[in-house]
């Protein structure tokens, strides 16, 4: 099951995510919300998140991850889609990713092809934009992005007169 990562995780969280070859930059920054699964024995098995850009309208989802020998059940799906709606309910309107190896995943989730240069304009100040600026890697990233769905409309209030 999953649950939000602490600090007490985040030395788990990043050496699961180094054996993903997936970024660990920032992982304890406020805009970074990450959440992972544990089995038994306490072992990382899976991880999801995504990181709220400053204007609150752009999510780089990030950490999307499962251990190998328990993929191929769906659970990528299923963490994606998880990281999608956090995002939305947050307020995101626009979720991008960066991706060199899984674009048809991504592809079965609605996102598209970007080009790097409009995912760092939509997220200018996410720290793996600008990790990936600083090390020259945004040039040789490949980009994705998809609209969020509109929040649900809150239900109408009763309202009382006496």
């Amino acid at each position: 099951m999953l649950h939000p990562a602490a600090s007490a995780d985040l030395d788990d969280l990043a050496a699961f995510l180094r054996t993903a070859d997936l970024t660990v930059a920032a992982l304890a920054e406020p805009a970074v919300r990450l959440w992972l699964e544990r089995d038994e024995a306490g072992a990382v098995t899976a991880t999801t998140g995504f990181e709220l850009g400053a204007d609150g309208e752009h999510a780089l989802i990030r950490s999307v991850a499962v251990r190998p020998d328990l993929r191929g059940a769906g659970d990528g799906l299923r963490l994606a889609r998880f990281a999608l709606d956090r995002a939305a309910d947050a307020g995101a309107r626009e979720a991008w990713l960066f991706s060199r190896r899984s674009g048809g995943f991504w592809q079965k989730l609605g996102f598209g092809p970007t080009t790097t240069r409009a995912l760092a304009a939509a997220l200018p100040d996410a720290h793996q934009v600008e990790l990936f600026r600083s090390t020259g890697q945004l040039d040789h990233e490949v980009a994705w992005r998809r609209p969020l769905p509109e929040p649900a409309p809150a239900p109408p209030r009763a309202s009382f007169t006496a």
